[in-house]
């Protein structure tokens, strides 16, 4: 059932719909690619696939803008898959649970996917109208976006025509995007020997939540918790008054996205563990009051539970509290030529122990400076690695520069103008974008990006906001109508 039948305009919320009855985590497509290669052929469109697995459909010009340049209308197929500890979904197979809540549309327990599913939706709308004035069209619909760019890396030289390019993954209304950060993923690997737990030592596991989590990018500087730092703060603090012996650390589980939940089992002598249970609750009342403004509703538990059967040694458990706690997070730097933007950023987005003896760490770098971005990432490097940690780092993606002579930028702002009286605001944005590697194998593209409000994206916050999806929509097409 469709909850979104009277929301307009219809075209868009209607794919939109479809889109979240599909399942499409990053690097697991396959359904998505399935439901676009049958959208073109049942709308009789032209369309290929190249070798990463990226889609594109073409739409020839409609009438009167045949002399027009082709534009490409471009949007990732995946989707952020994190949800609360108490929902019950398999990401690989469910369908998003979808509904409107007032002016918004969001989903119970998930991540909604509007990010950036309602991209998607635009353009197959754009796609299967017939009253819509626009220039040929070629959509270009991307994999893997969220957890490593695969399918802008991958993208062939000779796949798009178009020199004009529009990206539809922008999250915030009367915006147009004219630059973006680079980025470069940070991973750590730790080595430790399971040792028996002592005679006479009790289990308890720890839990932060309540956090607000959110975009390592765009939301990093909201100076929200992350739920790995307060826990290894809170082991470190109790492991220097007794022999607390770490079993299990879990927290956060995607690169780009803060961690909002964490947990740990340890395990304590019996003489100490209702000391352990009164200090978290002198630790909880601080950590709130640090985060009372910016994440007010978080909250640490602790409950006795079964003896783990192996804990990890002492030297190790060490080195990794100590390397969690000594690395950066958060805003680095803000930008020295655009107000309000942050320049370099750092996120320590999920420590994991995979399988015993192995403790997995995934941090990841931002900044729209090339040598900054670097040397946050040495930084990280080097915290972990004098820690005694394995350390490898990916090749990154390249920042977006702005081009502030951009041909589609000046026809987005009259376009805005036509329909609001009013300029849309002009900005770069420090989350990462795909236009930067589109660049590379393009250098002649000539980019935007525009979005509707989404606000809480990469968490089960994340909502759309439903008025803005139409602005979005007649600011979109009053677009390639004057194109």
């Amino acid at each position: 059932m469709n909850p979104f039948k009277d929301l307009k305009p219809e075209l868009i919320w209607k794919f939109f719909h479809e889109i979240t009855q599909v399942p499409r985590p990053s690097k697991k497509e396959a359904k998505i690619i399935a439901y676009l290669i049958d959208f073109a052929k049942n709308h009789n469109l032209e369309y290929a696939q190249d070798k990463t697995g990226n889609i594109l459909i073409k739409k020839p010009a409609t009438l009167g803008k045949e002399s027009s340049p082709t534009v490409i209308l471009q949007a990732h197929m995946d989707m952020v898959c994190e949800k609360n500890s108490d929902t019950e979904f398999d990401f690989d197979n469910d369908p998003i649970n979808a509904y409107i809540d007032g002016d918004w549309v969001t989903a119970k327990g998930t991540t909604l996917g509007g990010d950036d599913g309602i991209g998607m939706a635009a353009e197959l709308a754009l796609l299967a109208s017939s009253d819509v004035a626009h220039p040929a069209l070629e959509c270009l619909f991307t994999v893997d976006e969220e957890t490593g760019m695969t399918g802008a890396f991958g993208l062939e030289e000779g796949f798009l025509s178009g020199k004009t390019l529009i990206n539809l993954d922008s999250e915030d209304d009367a915006e147009v995007y004219v630059g973006c950060a680079g980025g470069i993923d940070t991973l750590i690997n730790f080595e430790y020997e399971s040792q028996e737990v002592p005679q006479n030592y009790e289990a308890v596991k720890i839990t932060v939540n309540g956090l607000s989590g959110g975009h390592s990018g765009g939301d990093i500087h909201l100076n929200r918790g992350n739920a790995n730092k307060i826990l290894a703060q809170l082991i470190a603090e109790e492991a220097s008054k007794y022999d607390i012996r770490l079993a299990l650390f879990d927290g956060g589980n995607l690169r780009n996205a803060i961690p909002r939940e964490a947990y740990c089992i340890v395990a304590v002598a019996e003489t100490q563990e209702m000391v352990l249970m009164k200090n978290l609750n002198d630790f909880v009342t601080r950590i709130q009051t640090e985060f009372a403004t910016s994440d007010p509703n978080v909250n640490l538990t602790s409950e006795a539970c079964d003896k783990p059967e192996t804990v990890i040694d002492p030297t190790t458990q060490m080195q990794l509290i100590n390397a969690i706690n000594s690395c950066p997070n958060g805003v680095i730097a803000m930008s020295k030529s655009i107000d309000d933007l942050v320049e370099t950023s750092t996120n320590l987005a999920s420590v994991k122990i995979p399988k015993e003896g192995t403790i997995e760490v995934v941090t990841s770098q931002r900044s729209s400076c090339e040598n900054a971005k670097k040397d946050i990432a040495q930084r990280i490097r080097d915290n972990f690695e004098t820690q005694g940690a394995t350390v490898t780092q990916s090749d990154g993606y390249p920042g977006w520069a702005p081009n502030m002579d951009s041909n589609i930028l000046k026809v987005s702002q009259e376009a805005f103008k036509t329909l609001h009286n009013e300029e849309p605001a002009i900005k770069a944005i420090h989350a990462g974008l795909e236009c930067g590697l589109f660049l590379q194998k393009y250098p002649y593209l000539d980019m935007i990006s525009i979005g509707p409000t989404l606000i809480g994206v990469h968490s089960p916050d994340e909502k759309m906001n439903i008025k803005d999806v139409e602005r979005f929509w007649n600011w979109l097409v009053e677009i390639l109508k004057n194109i």
